[in-house]
C-alpha cells in the first residue's frame, strides 16, 4: 500500500519558499529544465523550417495544432491548473489525506471523461472547424482539406496532454517541479522523429506533423503519471460530476477559460484573419510565436508556476504579508528579466530568424517576414510575463471572475486592433500586412497586464514593497548599456543571410553575450547583489 500524499511531504520536507530564497531555487530548477526543453524545441522548429519551409501546408499544421493546443490551455495547464492547483493546496494544508486522495480520484475521473468526449468531437467535426478557421483563405489554396486531415489526428493529442498536465499540477503543488518542466523535451524529440520518419512516407510531407504531436501526447503522460506513483499518488477514476471537489473545480474554471489564456485566444483570432494574407503568413506568424515562447517558457511560466502554490499556501494561512511579499518577488524578477528579454528580441530580430531558420526550403524572405511579426510581438513580451505573475494572484484566492472581465476587454481590443492595423495594408497589397497582427497581440497583452495591474490594486490585496524606485532606475540604467553593445556588436556583422552556419552562430552568440553580460555588469556596478533576488 502506497503511503498517502502528505505522509510522502512530511518524509520529504521541502525549505520554506521565502526562507532563503526557496521560490528563487525553485524557478531556476524550473527554468533550466525548460531552457533543455526550448533547445529541443529549437531543433524541433529548424528541422521543421528546413524540410518544409513556410508554405501552405505548413500554414494548414498551423491551424491544425493551434486549435487542440488553445484547448490544452483550457483542460491542461491553463484554466485547469488555475483552479485544480489552489484547492488542492488547500487539502493538504487541512492535513485530511483521505480527502486529498478522494478529491484527486474524482478530479481525474471528470477530466478524463471531458477531453475525452472533446477530442471525439474534434476529430468528428474537423472539416468544419477547419473551414472557420480558414474562411478567409481563398477557396483554391488547398489549405481547408489538409488542415482537416490534420485535426483528425492532432484533436486526440488533448487528452493525452490534458491528462499529462493533471499530472504535473499535482508534481507541482508537492514542490516537484523538474520532471514536469523537462517533459516537453518529449514532444520536441517526437515530433523529431515523426518528421525524420514518416515525411518520406506519406502523400503530403507535413501531415508526418499532426502524427509527431500525437506520439508527444503518448509519451509525455507515461513517463509523467508514473512520478505521481512515486510521490505516493495514484489515482482512481472516479466518475462522478457532482462530486463537491469535482464542482468547485470547474466552477472555478469556467471564468478562467478567457483569463488564462488570452494570448491563445489572440493568437487564434491572429490565425483567423492570416488565412486572408498570402499562404506564408499564418506560417511567418507561427516561428515568430515559437521564438517569443523562449523567455516566456524560461522565465514567465517558470515564475508563474513556482509562485501559484506559494500564493495558494499563504491564503490558506491568512498570511497575509507572506502574500504581498511573495507577488511583489514575483514582479520584480518579471521587470528584472523580461524588459532585457523584450529589448534583445527587438533589437536582434533578423539575425535570431537567420541563426535558426534561413536553411534549406526556409528562404531570405521567409526569413525577413518572420523577423518583422517577431520584432512587432516582442514588444509584448513583459505585459505577457507580468500576466502570468499577476493571474496567479486572482486563481491563488479562487478569484477567478475579475481576470474574466480583463480577458474579455482584452480580446475586444485585439480584434479591434487587428482589424484596424492589418485592413489598410491588406488593402494596399502591403507584404508586412502580416506584422499588424503581431503588434495587435502585443498591444492587448500589454491593455490585459494593464486591467489586472489595476484590479489587484484596487483590492488591496498587494503593497509594494519599499525600493521599487531604485530597482527599475537600476534596470533602465542597464538596458541603455545593453542596447548601446548589442546595436555595436551587430553592426559589425552586416548582412547575417549571407553568412555561412557557423558564422551566423557564432555572431549570435557573441552579441547575446556581450548584451548580457553588459546588462549584468551595469546592475552590479549599481549595487544588485544577489540577495535582491531571494523571496
Amino acid at each position: 500500500m502506497s503511503a498517502p500524499p502528505d505522509e510522502v511531504a512530511r518524509q520529504e520536507p521541502a525549505k520554506p519558499a521565502g526562507k532563503g530564497g526557496g521560490m528563487l531555487r525553485s524557478t531556476l530548477v524550473f527554468s533550466v529544465m525548460t531552457f533543455l526543453s526550448r533547445i529541443a524545441g529549437y531543433l524541433r522548429d529548424w528541422l521543421q523550417a528546413s524540410l518544409f519551409g513556410a508554405g501552405p501546408a505548413v500554414s494548414a499544421f498551423v491551424v491544425a495544432y493551434r486549435i487542440p493546443n488553445y484547448l490544452r490551455r483550457i483542460f491542461a495547464e491553463g484554466s485547469f491548473a488555475s483552479a485544480f492547483v489552489p484547492v488542492l493546496s488547500e487539502l493538504k494544508q487541512k492535513g485530511d489525506e483521505d480527502a486529498l486522495q478522494d478529491f484527486i480520484n474524482h478530479v481525474a475521473g471528470a477530466l478524463l471523461a471531458a477531453v475525452v468526449v472533446v477530442s471525439a468531437l474534434g476529430v468528428l467535426a474537423a472539416p468544419w472547424i477547419a473551414r472557420l478557421f480558414l474562411a478567409m483563405a481563398p477557396a483554391d489554396a488547398g489549405r481547408v482539406p489538409m488542415a482537416a486531415e490534420m485535426l483528425r489526428v492532432t484533436f486526440p493529442y488533448l487528452t493525452f496532454i490534458s491528462m499529462t498536465a493533471f499530472a504535473g499540477a499535482v508534481l507541482n503543488s508537492f514542490r516537484r517541479f523538474g520532471l514536469p518542466a523537462l517533459t516537453p523535451v518529449l514532444h520536441n524529440l517526437a515530433m523529431m522523429a515523426a518528421m525524420l520518419l514518416l515525411s518520406s512516407q506519406l502523400p503530403i510531407p507535413e501531415y508526418s506533423l499532426a502524427w509527431g504531436v500525437l506520439a508527444a501526447g503518448v509519451l509525455q503522460v507515461l513517463v509523467l503519471w508514473p512520478a505521481m506513483g512515486r510521490l505516493g499518488i495514484r489515482p482512481r477514476f472516479r466518475f462522478n460530476f457532482r462530486h463537491p471537489g469535482v464542482r468547485r473545480v470547474f466552477k472555478l474554471m469556467l471564468p478562467t477559460i478567457f483569463s488564462s489564456s488570452v494570448a491563445q485566444v489572440n493568437v487564434l483570432v491572429g490565425t483567423v484573419v492570416a488565412s486572408a494574407l498570402v499562404p506564408a503568413a499564418q506560417a511567418w506568424l507561427y516561428y515568430s510565436d515559437r521564438l517569443i515562447e523562449l523567455p516566456l517558457g524560461l522565465f514567465g511560466v517558470a515564475i508563474g508556476t513556482v509562485i501559484l502554490p506559494q500564493l495558494s499556501r499563504h491564503h490558506a494561512d491568512e498570511d497575509a504579508a507572506g502574500y504581498s511579499r511573495s507577488l511583489d518577488w514575483g514582479l520584480r524578477t518579471v521587470m528584472l528579466i523580461g524588459l532585457p528579454a523584450a529589448l534583445g528580441i527587438v533589437l536582434l530580430a533578423e539575425p535570431l530568424t537567420a541563426a535558426l531558420f534561413n536553411y534549406g526550403q526556409f528562404t531570405e524572405l521567409d526569413t525577413r517576414m518572420v523577423a518583422w511579426a517577431l520584432l512587432a510581438m516582442a514588444t509584448g513580451i513583459p505585459a505577457f510575463m507580468l500576466t502570468r505573475i499577476l493571474l496567479p494572484a486572482f486563481y491563488s484566492r479562487q478569484d477567478t471572475k475579475t481576470p474574466m472581465r480583463a480577458a474579455i476587454w482584452t480580446v475586444i481590443a485585439n480584434v479591434v486592433l487587428t482589424v484596424a492595423l492589418v485592413t489598410p495594408l491588406w488593402l494596399a497589397d502591403n507584404p508586412y500586412a502580416h506584422t499588424g497582427i503581431a503588434l495587435a497581440t502585443a498591444l492587448a497583452g500589454m491593455l490585459n497586464a494593464a486591467l489586472l495591474w489595476r484590479y489587484l490594486k484596487r483590492e488591496g490585496v498587494y503593497r509594494p514593497q519599499p525600493g521599487w524606485t531604485r530597482w527599475l532606475l537600476r534596470i533602465l540604467a542597464a538596458l541603455a548599456v545593453m542596447a548601446i553593445v548589442v546595436v555595436l556588436a551587430r553592426n559589425q556583422v552586416g548582412e547575417w543571410t549571407a553568412l555561412p552556419a557557423l558564422w551566423r552562430w557564432a555572431w549570435l552568440l557573441a552579441v547575446i553575450g556581450a548584451g548580457a553580460l553588459a546588462y549584468g555588469a551595469t546592475l552590479v556596478a549599481l549595487g544588485l547583489r544577489p540577495r535582491h533576488l531571494r523571496a
